[in-house]
């Protein structure tokens, strides 16, 4: 199963529809509405957070879903602990997405135990939300499905020269490198360009989120241009 769930997403585009606390949008029955339109425009898969939304989702659409489960802030906080990560396999998921680095997670359990155990209890694919070629490694050695470049920008802090531009010098190592798993290109993909030059740059299929499915930040843009205009 999870074979035909990876190869549906190869050369595709995979909207991640998701909204927060506070937001107008914050609700499952909007999140679930959302997806299915961005179904029916083509998106090869749907990227959701939290057991509500996923199951939501899950029910209107027919395409792979990626569910993950941001808890927290900070530190690991996507799908954190092996709890969250069957949470979301039971509301649907049919691949499950998990902060791959090596930091400390909430339940003392490391990356790979975490994986090993899932697939010890659901039946369930992985993605590896990474911050590094190292994460990317350490997610394809422990046998995850998907490898992907989420985290990348939290390395922003250390590497200045980083701008918003799609991470696509660690999509073009993982492919060189990591011939043994899909690599997703996520973070930062605004436009049909960005989601072109990620797919020419070897991506498996691209991630969109904000430039799709966050109306507020992308009003915001155009405010923004419009403003500074003339």
């Amino acid at each position: 199963m999870a074979g035909d769930v990876v190869e549906a997403l190869r050369g595709g585009l995979v909207v991640s529809v998701q909204a927060y606390e506070g937001e107008p949008m914050r609700h499952s029955e909007t999140m679930a509405r959302v997806a299915e339109a961005c179904a029916l425009g083509g998106a090869a898969g749907i990227r959701c957070q939290g057991p509500d939304d996923i199951r939501e989702i899950r029910r209107r659409v027919d395409v792979p879903v990626i569910g993950l489960w941001k808890i927290g802030h900070e530190g690991v906080y996507i799908t954190p602990t092996l709890e969250s990560a069957v949470a979301c396999a039971d509301a649907g998921a049919d691949i499950v997405a998990l902060d791959a680095t090596g930091r400390a997670r909430p339940d003392g359990r490391s990356f790979e135990e975490t994986v090993r155990e899932l697939r010890e209890a659901r039946d369930v694919a992985v993605m590896a939300d990474c911050m590094t070629i190292e994460d990317m490694r350490r997610a394809a050695e422990c046998g995850c499905e998907l490898v992907s470049t989420t985290l990348s920008f939290n390395k922003a802090a250390i590497d200045t020269t980083m701008d918003e531009e799609p991470d696509l010098a660690l999509v073009r190592e993982a492919v060189r490198e990591l011939t043994c798993v899909p690599v997703v290109c996520e973070g930062h993909v605004h436009t049909p360009a960005d989601a072109v030059a990620a797919i020419e740059a070897g991506a498996w299929a691209v991630v969109v989120g904000t430039a799709i499915t966050h109306p507020t930040s992308i009003t915001r843009w155009f405010c923004e241009a419009v403003r500074y205009a003339g």
